[in-house]
This record gives C-alpha cells, sequence and structure tokens, in this order.
C-alpha cells in the first residue's frame, strides 16, 4: 500500500534509528504527564465538551492523511470494529469525563487516592490481555511489573501516604478513578486488536472520529448542549495545542509503539507518567526529589528495563 507525506517521512526516519518500540510507548507518556498543566484553563468546561472538541479537531487534523489509506478500513471485520467502539467508548470518552470528574470531586488535588487508583491501570490492562489477547505471563516479567507498580507508588507519594484529606467527594472520587482505570486499562486490549489488521494512523483516527459521537451523547444526556459552543478563544487555542502535543499527536506515537509490542510491556512502560509527572513538577515548581523518590525512580527505570526485554510475544 502507498505511503504519504510526511507520515511516511518519519516513519522513514524512526526505521533508521532502528529504536526499541517501547520508547515510542515513553515518549507517549512523556507528553500525556504535561495534559494536566495545560487542561487547567478548561476546568470550567464539562468534561464531555472537552473530550468531544479534542477528539473532533483531531479527527479534522488526521482526516487528510488517511484519505489514501481508506482502504485499510474493508479488512476490519465485525470483531475489529466492534473493538473501535468499544476503545472509542471506553477510552476516549468514557475513562476521560471519569478521571477530570474524580479530579473535580476533590478540587484537582493530584497526589491523591485518585491518582493512586488511576496507577492501578497497568493491572487491568495485564490482566485483559490475558484473556482477550491470550498473552502469556512469564513469572519473571510479573516480578518486575509488581516492582515496577510499587516502584511508580514510591515516586508519587514520597512521604508514602495517600492524601486522603479531600473532603466527602473523596468516596466518589475514589470510585470514578477506579472506572477511569479499569475503562483505560482494558481499552489497551482492544486498541492492539485493530493495530493488528490497520497502521497506527488508521487506528488513532478511527477512535477520533467516533469518540465524539459518544461525548456528544453524554453531554446531550446531560443537558449540556448550551455549552458546546461557548468556549473562548483561549480555551480554542489550548484545544489546538492539546491536539499537536498530548492528545492526536501523543495517541500517533503511542500506537506506533503499542503495535510492535505486547500489551503486557506496555502497560508496565506507561508506569514512567509518574516519574516525568514528578520530574515535570521540579522543573516548573522547583519541588525538590525526596530520598524515597530518587530511590523509586532508580528502581522504577530498571523495573521498565527488564520488563522491555519481553518486547516480543515470544519470551527471550
Amino acid at each position: 500500500m502507498q505511503k504519504i507525506g510526511v507520515f511516511s517521512i518519519l516513519q522513514e526516519q524512526m526505521k533508521k534509528l532502528n529504536l526499541n518500540p517501547g520508547w515510542f510507548v515513553i515518549f507517549a507518556v512523556l507528553l500525556w504527564s504535561l495534559d494536566g498543566i495545560l487542561r487547567r484553563s478548561l476546568f470550567s468546561l464539562p468534561p464531555a465538551i472537552i473530550v468531544f472538541w479534542e477528539h473532533a479537531l483531531g479527527a479534522l487534523v488526521l482526516t487528510p492523511f488517511v484519505l489514501k489509506r481508506r482502504a485499510e478500513f474493508t479488512l476490519l471485520t465485525a470483531r475489529e470494529w466492534t473493538a473501535v467502539a468499544i476503545i472509542s467508548l471506553f477510552s476516549g470518552a468514557l475513562g476521560t469525563i471519569f478521571y477530570t470528574a474524580a479530579l473535580g470531586q476533590i478540587n484537582f488535588i493530584q497526589f491523591s487516592v485518585v491518582v493512586l487508583l488511576q496507577q492501578l491501570q497497568p493491572i487491568w490492562a495485564i490482566g485483559t490481555a490475558a484473556i482477550i489477547l491470550k498473552e502469556k505471563l512469564p513469572a519473571k516479567f510479573l516480578m518486575w511489573a509488581i516492582v515496577g507498580i510499587a516502584a511508580s507508588y514510591v515516586v508519587t507519594f514520597p512521604n508514602l501516604t495517600v492524601n486522603l484529606e479531600t473532603g466527602q467527594g473523596t468516596i466518589i472520587a475514589a470510585g470514578f478513578a477506579l472506572l477511569a482505570g479499569i475503562l483505560w486499562g482494558s481499552s489497551t486490549s482492544f486498541s492492539k486488536i485493530v493495530l493488528k489488521k490497520t497502521s497506527y494512523i488508521a487506528t488513532t483516527y478511527l477512535r477520533f472520529l467516533i469518540a465524539p459521537i459518544f461525548a456528544a451523547m453524554i453531554f446531550v444526556g446531560l443537558g449540556q448542549s448550551d455549552k458546546l459552543l461557548t468556549i473562548s478563544q483561549p480555551q480554542l487555542t489550548t484545544l489546538l495545542i492539546i491536539t499537536f502535543s498530548t492528545g492526536m499527536v501523543a495517541l500517533l506515537i503511542y500506537y506506533y509503539g503499542l503495535r510492535k509490542i505486547p500489551v503486557r510491556v506496555s502497560a508496565i512502560l506507561e508506569l514512567f507518567w509518574p516519574l516525568s509527572a514528578v520530574v515535570i513538577d521540579y522543573f516548573l515548581f522547583k519541588k525538590m526529589l525526596s530520598v524515597t523518590q530518587i530511590i523509586g525512580a532508580a528502581i522504577l527505570i530498571y523495573s521498565m528495563y527488564r520488563v522491555s526485554r519481553y518486547s516480543k510475544d515470544e519470551v527471550v
């Protein structure tokens, strides 16, 4: 199939670099760790409205690049189309909405029970991969996966305690965060199903094309339709920045990596998020890393290195 434009050039350059696909997952996660900073100016908008616009803009930008790839869509069976619908609903719409709603319940306190429960996402991703994709879970992989999850906890919570002093909304927030983690984690396996039949560009496009439909159904059902066109010029600018950084572009990079590695490996590499978030916090707000965070970061990096050795479906 003919390759076109900027994506062809980028793919050729990436092949020449011969990087481990896991690095693309890590880079995508690095971009996602910046997402919270960008979204601060959008907190006045309902979550479903934000989800609608960021996905609609992403689909609009990608449309010219997939026109000559439309033959890929004919390769999809009912199984793959079902998977597309699931990732668009679970990850594209509901996951983001639940997580934003959870933070709203506790006044957007980042290092809280919400973040803790969201960090359980790799467990749901690995479990779903074992059930749906029949991925093998070698004992050594499981050992380093547990070490990585524990290390990410230490990095995120330097005092080794979770902030529960967030008011009466904590229980509701915990429920929303748990749902978000389950939806995001399980969506990774369904994304892998689609990626086995289409390119990472086509898979990203389908998710960004269909997710706004679910988001629209949600904000209409909640009676928030009047908010759809109330976004300000600064908010629109922020949405465009998100599209070309932590949104569409980050997902393109993530799917490029995910297409070449098992879900179980991708799930652990995503634990780079708390490490990168802490580093960003240091540079932006001059918050020093504690001794426990430094130790946790070292263990996390080493555990991800060990996990990345299982970058193929067969154990090596």
